[in-house]
């Protein structure tokens, strides 16, 4: 089964009222629940991993930040909040030295990314190489791919990930219509984000947010039955990260 998290985030930040949206979704079936330390409290994102690891959900954290001192930071927040994955990111080289013993899955961001909103950018190849040697890399646990952010050939972008990568593969960003679910679900990746189309009415306008997760649900899983099993090696079963 693919994994659909949903973020709690709109344009890169926490929504100022995610406690509120979280309260709303919690009846669907989904299993992953994630949010960015920008744009609420600590004390807020504090209350929302409670309850979010209360319902029997994994807490994920992705880190946007633009300086490694900043990286460093969110790092330590996720950190102290207890989360279950820890995304993004462009310095495993300081962030793992962090990590030993604090079972927490790490998957940095793959390619070479900037700005905020964070952009992809680099051919296939260099992406793929580079989730390559991330995920060779002891304590990194897959990669965060933000392939619909990249001004490419955005299937062969994650084609390329999807074969080279030794760990899951994460599509995060953009992703704001059922097409780019499926495509991601055929790709064999172990998952995807949605949060700004979730808040902005993308895949069922005028809905709430509680339909929007369900008709992500509900793709999803369309997309899954027509994939039929996978083989590539960034296929994993959720308990393995």
């Amino acid at each position: 089964m693919t994994e659909f998290i949903f973020m709690l985030t709109s344009a890169d930040e926490t929504v100022a009222d995610a406690l509120a949206v979280y309260d709303r979704v919690r009846a669907t079936q989904v299993r992953y629940v994630g949010f960015k330390d920008i744009g609420a409290s600590l004390a807020t994102l504090r209350r929302l991993a409670d309850r979010i690891r209360e319902d029997g959900r994994s807490v994920v954290l992705e880190v946007v930040s633009e300086t490694a001192d900043d990286e460093l930071r969110s790092i330590d927040i996720g950190l102290g909040l207890g989360v279950d994955l820890l995304m993004g990111g462009t310095h495993p080289e300081l962030v793992l030295p962090r990590l030993p013993r604090s079972g927490v899955r790490y998957l940095p961001f793959c390619g070479a990314t900037s700005g905020h909103p964070t952009v992809l950018s680099g051919t296939p190849d260099q992406i793929g190489d580079h989730a390559g040697n991330l995920t060779a890399t002891r304590g990194v646990h897959g990669v965060d791919l933000l392939a619909y952010r990249h001004a490419g050939d955005v299937p062969a972008v994650i084609d390329a990930v999807v074969r080279r990568s030794h760990g899951p593969v994460v599509v995060a960003g953009s992703i704001d219509r059922d097409d780019r679910i499926a495509t991601v679900v055929a790709s064999g990746s172990w998952g995807f984000t949605v949060g700004s189309a979730i808040f902005s009415g993308a895949f069922v306008p005028g809905a709430d947010y509680v339909e929007q997760v369900e008709h992500v649900l509900r793709v999803a899983a369309e997309a899954d039955e027509r994939a039929g099993p996978r083989s590539g090696r960034s296929w994993y079963d959720p308990a393995d990260i």
